[in-house]
C-alpha cells in the first residue's frame, strides 16, 4: 500500500497547487472524493485494466460519472490518471489531498488511541495540550484499543506519541535485552 501513497503523492500535491492558485479547494475535494470512491470499486477497476478501452473511453465514462460538465482541469488530471495508469491510486491521491487542504487551514488531524473510552474533558485535554504543542487546531479522532493496557497514543501525521502502558513495557523489553 505504501507504493499506492508514494505513486499518488505528486497527484495531489500537483492537483493541490492548482486548487489553492484557483481557489478551488472544496470543489476539488468533491470531485477526489467522488474519484476515489470510484476506484474502490471492483468493476470500476476491472473496466479500467480491460484492454479494449481506450483511455479517451474510460475518461469519457468518468466524466459521465461525475455529472458531466466537470472542467477542461478535471478532464485533464483524468486524462493524465489514465494515460499513465495511476487510476487504483486515486483513493490515495484524495485522501493525501484532504491531509494538504486541511493543512492549508490550520488544522491537523489527530488520532487518539486510548485503552479506555475518553470522556470530552479529557479529549479537550489533550486537544489543548497538541494544539499549543503543534501551533494548530487539532481535530481528534478517539479510538479504543485494550492492547495499550493504559495511557494513550497519539498519531498525527508523521509523528506518534506513545504514553501507553504497552510502549513503556516494549521500550523496558528492549534495553532489557541490549
Amino acid at each position: 500500500m505504501a507504493e499506492l501513497i508514494t505513486v499518488a503523492r505528486p497527484y495531489a500535491e500537483a492537483v493541490f497547487r492548482l486548487a489553492k492558485q484557483e481557489g478551488k479547494l472544496e470543489q476539488w475535494s468533491e470531485v477526489l472524493a467522488n474519484l476515489a470512491a470510484i476506484a474502490r470499486d471492483e468493476t470500476a477497476l476491472a473496466v479500467v485494466a480491460d484492454p479494449k478501452y481506450s483511455a479517451a473511453q474510460l475518461q469519457q465514462l468518468l466524466v459521465g460519472l461525475l455529472g458531466g460538465n466537470v472542467g477542461a482541469q478535471v478532464e485533464n488530471f483524468i486524462a493524465v490518471v489514465l494515460e499513465n495508469r495511476r487510476f487504483a491510486a486515486l483513493p490515495d491521491v484524495a485522501e493525501l489531498f484532504e491531509s494538504l487542504k486541511v493543512a492549508e487551514e490550520g488544522e491537523v488531524k489527530a488520532v487518539i488511541a486510548s485503552a479506555f473510552p475518553l470522556n470530552d474533558a479529557q479529549v479537550a485535554q489533550l486537544q489543548s495540550l497538541l494544539a499549543s504543542e503543534l501551533k494548530r487546531k487539532v481535530e481528534a479522532e478517539v479510538q479504543v484499543d485494550a492492547d495499550l493496557i493504559g495511557g494513550v497514543t497519539v498519531t498525527v501525521g508523521d509523528l506518534v506519541i506513545d504514553a501507553s502502558v504497552r510502549g513503556k513495557l516494549t521500550a523496558l523489553a528492549t534495553s532489557l535485552k541490549s
